[in-house]
């Protein structure tokens, strides 16, 4: 494995579960990495209904937004068996066919509702039942552009994000990070950025709003303008593993080094 990142420290910030293989990979290139998650990831308790009116295989389709809606669904709906399979994008499908679950479907390019409901298998979905399994709140383009092409939509959210507050260890990382080198801040989105920026006072952690961001895509890039953060955004194509290193590669191959003062 070449170290295509040596002399880099990432600050990870995915939930912990989340972030382990992001993280190996980053040290498999010789990048030094920070934990801090922004969010956690707690399970939602379903209605003792929900089994019955939220089962798969009353669906035509049922669309997983994130290893995590695979996680708690499969625990609390059960497996598709007759209905058809749809992932937000490869980390999901990963779960899913962990799980035995098979898909049919996951967007040719980027790991979001418009790469799904830019699939030709979404294309004219009139009059077929479509259950998304998702997180508490987030965007609901997905559920929208469905239900605008005729689909009849129902949604499942098994599980919650809430806020950890940061324990002293980790802060303490992220205070000798600073003096590492050149810092990077890794964030998935603009849930994850706004819960990094609460959890990091500007007032202790100013320097690092002049870090560079990694960002999957332009959206979570312009998000970071609004709120202020300073530091040049290094955009990838989407929130993917493999896509976020690409990016961070590409930019480092550029000689994109640049230490917070």
């Amino acid at each position: 494995m070449t170290r295509s990142l040596a002399g880099l420290t990432v600050v990870v910030t995915r939930p912990a579960r989340q972030a382990v293989r992001f993280t190996q990979l980053l040290r498999e290139r010789g990048a030094a990495t920070v934990a801090f998650p922004a969010l956690e990831i707690e399970p939602v308790t379903l209605d003792a209904s929900a089994p019955g009116a939220l089962a798969p295989d009353a669906c035509d389709w049922v669309v997983y937004t994130s290893a995590n809606a695979v996680e708690y669904s499969l625990r609390e709906l059960g497996r598709p068996g007759r209905a058809r399979v749809a992932a937000i994008g490869r980390a999901t499908a990963r779960a899913l066919a962990s799980a035995g679950v098979e898909v049919h479907v996951v967007p040719e390019s980027g790991a979001d509702s418009e790469g799904l409901l830019a699939h030709p298998g979404f294309a004219d979905p009139r009059g077929q039942r479509i259950l998304i399994v998702k997180g508490v709140g987030g965007r609901d383009s997905l559920r929208a552009g469905l239900v605008s092409r005729g689909a009849l939509v129902s949604t499942a959210e098994v599980y919650r994000r809430t806020r950890p507050a940061p324990t002293t260890e980790a802060l303490d990382e992220l205070d000798r990070a600073r003096g590492s080198g050149s810092v990077v801040v890794a964030v998935t989105s603009v849930e994850v950025l706004e819960s990094l920026l609460a959890a990091a006072p500007a007032g202790r952690y100013g320097w690092l709003r002049e870090a560079p961001l990694l960002v999957p895509g332009e959206r979570v890039a312009a998000a970071a303008r609004r709120l202020e953060w300073r530091g040049p955004p290094v955009v990838a194509r989407s929130a993917e593993d493999e896509s976020m290193l690409d990016a961070l590669e590409l930019w480092s191959s550029d000689g994109g080094r640049i230490t917070p003062a």
